[in-house]
């Protein structure tokens, strides 16, 4: 697995850029516990989403030759890169027959056959590396302490996110702990690699539902916080979440307002910066 030191390298300062819009808020009832998007929310995503980003610059261009020289791989990178897409549409096609709205792949196991090993960590360690280099990320301003203050507030914290086995080592490189370790609930984190279901499918969210609902907190009384209409917001409403669109990163706001399936759809309130979320509590 790839340590803070090793992923270190690809590690670099980004910062949000300004969106038009402007926080508000309708939130009148108490909050007991507020879930989180990751990609765009909670870190900057380079790219503004987890997928892999189609318009490489150089650097990433010469980043991704030099992790296919470091992993003895004859294939180009564009072509890596084709293959992972073909095998990702192939997996998606095959679930989709089964019933699954929304799929989602397990990338580790797809590395392994592209690059053909059978040596899982290697293929994870290649994956974390590839997605460091088309994907760059960096914490949101204000994030470790504004869930350190909810986290005082004895505020029930969690996750509910299109992610893959990478995706919480971004806690440990940044905030240096796991997200369990740093506040947040291991049965309220649900990541769409472990699932098989991805959003803006309601499968995680009926999930974390259900145990909130085991724990004795009312679904009306949890913040859901994303910066996507569809992935986030819509499915976290129908669920019975409040919910707070964020917008404080112009590169992943996501409104989709020429979207049908998120006509009606409204926020409880929007928050352009993560520190407004706690000018939300009573």
């Amino acid at each position: 697995m790839i340590t803070s030191k090793a992923a270190k390298k690809y590690l670099k300062e980004l910062l949000p850029q300004q969106t038009s819009e402007k926080f508000f808020s309708n939130i009148n009832s108490p909050i007991e516990g507020v879930l989180f998007d990751i990609y765009g929310t909670l870190f900057i995503s380079a790219s503004g989403d987890i997928s892999l980003s189609t318009e490489m610059s150089h650097e990433r261009t010469q980043g991704l030759q030099e992790l296919t020289q470091k992993y003895d791989l004859t294939m180009s990178p564009d072509d890596l890169s084709s293959a992972f897409r073909a095998a990702v549409n192939k997996v998606h096609e095959d679930l989709k027959k089964k019933g699954v709205d929304y799929p989602e792949v397990r990338a580790d196991e797809l590395w392994a056959q592209i690059i053909e090993t059978d040596d899982i960590e290697r293929a994870r360690d290649f994956a974390t590396e590839n997605e460091l280099i088309v994907n760059p990320v960096y914490p949101m301003p204000d994030l470790d302490p504004t869930l350190s203050a909810l986290k005082n507030k004895d505020c029930v914290l969690g996750i509910i996110s299109n992610a893959q086995f990478y995706t919480p080592l971004l806690f440990e490189w940044f905030l240096e702990g796991r997200p369990e370790n740093i506040g947040f609930d291991t049965d309220l984190c649900f990541y769409s690699y472990q699932s098989g279901y991805g959003k803006p499918s309601e499968f995680m969210y009926k999930k974390a539902g259900e145990q909130l609902t085991k724990m004795g907190i009312p679904l009306n009384r949890i913040l859901y916080v994303g910066n996507d209409m569809l992935n986030d917001i819509m499915p976290a409403q129908k669920t019975g979440f409040m919910t707070a669109l964020f917008a404080g990163d112009k590169r992943s706001l996501r409104l989709r307002e020429d979207d049908p399936r998120c006509d009606g759809v409204k926020p409880d309130a929007v928050l352009t910066s993560l520190k407004q979320i706690l000018s939300l509590f009573p």
